[in-house]
């Protein structure tokens, strides 16, 4: 299985006339194997995750780029973080676009680099897994979602217990390469991914000496997907100090774990909230940290709203990100608990977004849309994401529409 809309977007970007490519995500969304997929043969292959490769190009970065020249592709390069000057030389030298391609799974300190030497020089695009597109081979046929009352999906859709299975499951290529894996194999692919993510990434990111305090403020941050966050809270139930917490929430943020949806709060005379909302990238991962062992407790908790509003959120994200757009998403919410779930921004109007785990939405899930306008935003059609069967207009302004139309 494969991005077949990712590639398309890479390659119109390598053509556009990029020097660079920097594709960065969580580990095991596929990164390497997207681009090994439109490599040409000729594009040498190099991964940091070999502690030889690395040290090699961390102590002699001069002559490590004179034994391998471009086209080049480098694995995890976050790992030798001074080879980013070095890359800007290479290139100087260098003809034709899209040179040396870049992959890594720590997000902040590549952008870090990035921003630092090779600015207007790289093209960036991030990585999260499948979205339901991409997962039933429509991936080319995804645009950016936008509300509108032209709803439509390439997709067949899915019951609510379906739904939920794809929630449980999880967006990693390698689960989604397995429709109807077992609850065992579930839980060993995820334990290794977690076993593997302490002992190497947050390692390399940060000196966590206790591994299983780390671990139980993953599964109390799963346990929060969908809210506002609270580190003040959280490090209260763990014993730890809240500048730990907020290493730790770092951690996760830089790695790809979660998502960190800002506040809205411009032009506004009520109080709002100011906190972010966090939001873990792969529901998968999100409900083996809770226990949820299979699809039919996913179903059945009480946080399977949380998860729900998770995984719409994810996949509008990913309708954006794999087609190499940086969207404005915000989310609103205010002291007399007026909330509106997402607000998409593009070209300077807001688009607001409400979830609901419902199949018979209607206009009162639409009600808090109107503060917007009424604050002097300049608004347009907003969106009730749902389980509802078929797309329908609820207000002049606004429609209910499945999960299965992003």
């Amino acid at each position: 299985m494969l991005y077949r809309k990712v590639q398309d977007v890479i390659e119109h970007w390598i053509h556009e006339g990029n020097d660079a490519l920097l594709v960065q995500g969580a580990r095991q969304t596929g990164k390497t194997t997207c681009l090994k997929s439109i490599s040409s043969p000729e594009r040498k292959y190099i991964t940091f995750d070999d502690p030889l490769e690395m040290a090699f190009a961390h102590d002699q970065p001069k002559i490590f780029f004179e034994n391998n020249r471009p086209p080049l592709l480098i694995d995890e390069a976050q790992y030798v973080p001074d080879l980013f000057r070095h890359i800007k030389m290479v290139l100087d030298n260098s003809r034709g676009n899209g040179q040396i391609w870049l992959t890594g799974s720590q997000q902040f300190s590549l952008m870090k680099n990035v921003s630092e030497s090779l600015a207007g020089r790289i093209a960036v695009f991030n990585l999260c897994g499948f979205s339901i597109y991409e997962r039933f081979g429509k991936g080319t046929k995804q645009q950016p979602f936008i509300p509108s009352a032209k709803a439509s999906s390439a997709l067949n859709m899915l019951d609510s217990r379906g739904t939920f299975r794809i929630i449980w499951q999880g967006s990693y290529p390698g689960i989604c390469e397995m429709p109807d894996i077992s609850a065992e194999d579930w839980r060993l692919f995820y334990s290794s991914y977690t076993r593997t993510y302490i002992e190497r990434d947050v390692s390399q990111l940060a000196n966590v000496s206790d591994r299983l305090s780390f671990i139980k403020f993953l599964r109390i941050a799963a346990s929060r997907t969908g809210q506002e966050l609270n580190l003040s809270d959280m490090a209260r139930l763990l014993g730890i100090t809240s500048v730990t917490a907020k290493a730790w929430l770092s951690i996760l943020q830089a790695s790809g774990i979660v998502y960190l949806l800002q506040p809205y709060y411009r032009n506004f005379s009520k109080r709002l909230s100011k906190k972010m909302k966090l939001y873990f990238t792969d529901t998968g991962l999100c409900c083996y940290l809770m226990g949820l062992n299979s699809p039919e407790m996913v179903y059945g908790t009480p946080f399977s709203g949380q998860l729900f509003e998770t995984f719409a959120v994810m996949e509008i994200l990913k309708s954006h990100w794999h087609n190499g757009r940086s969207p404005e998403f915000f989310y609103y919410r205010d002291s007399g608990n007026a909330e509106i779930d997402l607000i998409i921004s593009e070209n300077g109007c807001l688009h607001p977004v409400e979830i609901k785990q419902t199949g018979s939405s209607g206009k009162d899930d639409a009600r808090h849309f109107s503060v917007l306008a009424e604050a002097g935003e300049k608004t347009s059609y907003g969106s009730v994401v749902c389980l509802t069967d078929k797309p329908r207009a609820i207000t002049d302004n606004a429609n209910a529409i499945s999960i299965w139309n992003i």
